[in-house]
């Protein structure tokens, strides 16, 4: 028994050997910074004296507020810290914008044209005018005595957007103009009573002589900008010194399609021939077109002639014939400028140009100008004016946009219905020229009065369908978009989309033909599952801009960068104008790329086996 107990006393003293007593947390804390202050020396004591101090002054609650502080902003209330994290997050969204900023820019310059829109000879010799051309109007004493700030409150008020260097101030009436009482009567005539937003500012810019870009929605009075200017400026030279045989033209105006040249030189005429039964000199407009008879308007030529309107094809055909020079022109006028730009025309473009043999007078006009464009021709002008009524490629604000999901076997049959909507005149359009003949067929075994156009058909036939269309002789044009650019079908209350088309510039200028000065229309675009999802994003955000009503099919559609949308001050895509992506999204550049990319690949292909051979 006494072993037994000894042998536990000697257990239970190794037991208190080994034995080490519980340190508290602080008291663990306090000497870890203990031996941190040893090495760090005297900075050390001194951090050590002023927590001490700190540790007197809040007592002892202050020991247990640091045990229970975690993290490096538990001594900020929630809301602090709430707002601390809403600024970073803010911080990284400007980040990110910035980052898309400067990607944009950097694919803006790899798509920009490094040669200038302007005459070979010019590029050659590297002649760069730097003054506008000076012309002989200037506006009315009472308008230059007027404060800027009135011309900066009234293009407010008219959502007119004006850059450049010394711009003109704008004139609300006719009258101010200084047109003569005979324009002013045949104005009347067509109903214009008052210019509209655009020619208010329009008109003094190009009677100035100043180079300009004309932006502004359809049916928004853009022809008579530029065509009420050349017809005082003809009509000033043939007073000082009488046309000749072979002489002229003075002024040029191209168009992208015959179409609009058509139109345009009827405008042209009506008002010269008001101009002459007042007494004043006759003034020559040739239309120079494909698909005529080029004699006759060799004959003409001959005659002398002040202005011409053309498309490119022929214009240039002629051109390079020595059929007709430019030497004493000094009016250019190209209208849906960046239509024919991206329709392939500019190297024709160019061309034309390279034959002037003076400075001219340079006008870009369109409704729909992405700033791709709008940079690349400001290269071939001298201090311009930009005036943009509207957001370049907005939809007009009087057209009624009903957008419908129709399968594609039954559009045929649910145009009929559509028809019913609003009474005739109705104009149908649609990407192919086989399915606009098939319309055709379809409407005429119905009993409906109808004609059609397209590119395929000859000029006579095109002529005559758009002439019994607007006589009122038929009641419905199914067209291919030959008819959708500048043409201008006033008692239009109805546009019926067949397909949506495959670009949104090309949707603007369609459902433009309806609702024009100020009138009221309705536009109908079917839309099937063949669509592609891009175009009804831009679509669908069109609608949105117009605030217009936009269908559950395509309010589900939502935009991978949809908070990117809009920034840098642009809205949308900067190469093709769609609102619904931004240019790092551009179907349609990855289209221009990707063809560009092929046409390369083809190249090298020829090139080698050239090589080989």
């Amino acid at each position: 028994m006494e072993r037994k107990r000894h042998h536990e006393e000697a257990s239970s003293e190794s037991d208190d050997e080994n034995y080490v007593p519980y340190v508290p947390l602080k008291e663990r804390r306090k000497n870890e910074i203990l031996k941190v202050t040893k090495k760090l020396g005297r900075a050390g004591r001194l951090l050590q004296e002023e927590e001490k101090k700190e540790s007197t002054d809040d007592g002892g609650m202050q020991d247990e507020e640091e045990e229970i502080q975690v993290g490096p902003n538990a001594n900020m209330s929630l809301l602090d810290q709430h707002s601390e994290l809403i600024k970073k997050a803010e911080a990284k969204k400007e980040s990110a914008r910035e980052k898309l900023l400067k990607e944009e820019e950097r694919i803006l310059e790899s798509v920009a044209e490094n040669k200038a829109l302007m005459g070979v000879a010019e590029l050659a010799k590297g002649i760069q005018y730097q003054d506008p051309i000076k012309t002989g109007w200037t506006p009315p004493r009472a308008i230059l005595a007027m404060p800027k700030e009135r011309h900066q409150r009234m293009r407010k008020k008219m959502e007119i957007l004006v850059e450049g260097e010394d711009i003109p101030p704008l004139c609300i009436t006719f009258k101010e103009m200084k047109f003569p009482h005979i324009i002013l009567k045949a104005l009347k005539k067509r109903g214009i009573e008052k210019p509209t937003p655009i020619q208010m500012q329009g008109i003094p810019v190009v009677l100035m002589g100043r180079d300009m870009i004309g932006i502004a929605f359809t049916g928004s009075g853009k022809t008579l900008v530029f065509a009420l200017p050349i017809i005082m400026f003809c009509l000033e030279q043939e007073k000082r010194l009488p046309f000749v045989k072979n002489e002229g033209p003075y002024g040029l105006i191209v168009c992208p399609s015959r179409e609009l040249a058509k139109q345009t030189t009827e405008i042209i005429n009506f008002f010269s021939r008001h101009l002459v039964e007042d007494g004043y000199p006759a003034l020559k407009c040739l239309m120079c077109i494909g698909g005529m008879a080029i004699k006759e308007q060799l004959d003409m030529i001959k005659q002398g002639v002040h202005i011409i309107v053309a498309t490119p094809g022929r214009l240039m055909d002629m051109l390079e014939k020595k059929m007709v020079n430019l030497d004493i022109c000094r009016y250019l006028c190209l209208d849906e400028a960046d239509r024919m730009i991206d329709m392939g025309f500019e190297e024709d473009v160019r061309t034309i140009f390279s034959y002037f043999k003076g400075q001219r007078q340079t006008l870009l006009f369109s409704a729909t100008m992405p700033k791709k464009i709008q940079n690349f021709a400001r290269s071939a002008l001298v201090k311009p004016v930009t005036v943009n009524v509207g957001r370049a490629g907005a939809a007009s604000l009087n057209v009624t946009q009903e957008v419908e999901f129709v399968k594609n076997e039954a559009r045929m049959v649910y145009l009929l219905e559509c028809l019913q909507k609003t009474p005739p005149p109705v104009l149908i359009f649609a990407e192919k020229k086989q399915d606009v003949d098939a319309i055709h067929e379809y409407l005429l075994l119905k009993g409906v009065e109808a004609a059609a156009t397209h590119g395929s058909k000859d000029q006579e036939e095109r002529s005559w369908a758009v002439d019994q269309f607007r006589k009122g002789a038929k009641d419905v044009l199914v067209a291919t978009d030959v008819a959708s650019k500048g043409l201008d079908f006033p008692d239009i209350q109805h546009v019926i989309n067949y397909d949506m088309p495959e670009d949104i510039e090309n949707y603007v200028h369609r459902i433009g033909r309806t609702g024009r000065s100020a009138n009221r229309g309705v536009a109908t675009t079917f839309i099937s599952k063949a669509c592609d999802e891009s175009t009804l994003l831009d679509l669908k955000y069109l609608l949105i801009e117009a605030k217009q009503k936009v269908p559950p099919f395509l309010a589900q559609l939502e935009a991978e960068s949809e908070k990117y949308l809009e920034i840098g001050g642009e809205v949308g895509c900067s190469y093709c104008g769609g609102l619904g992506h931004r240019i790092t999204d551009c179907p349609r550049l990855e289209a221009v790329q990707n063809k560009a990319a092929q046409n390369i690949g083809r190249k090298d292909y020829l090139a080698s086996n050239a090589a080989d051979w």
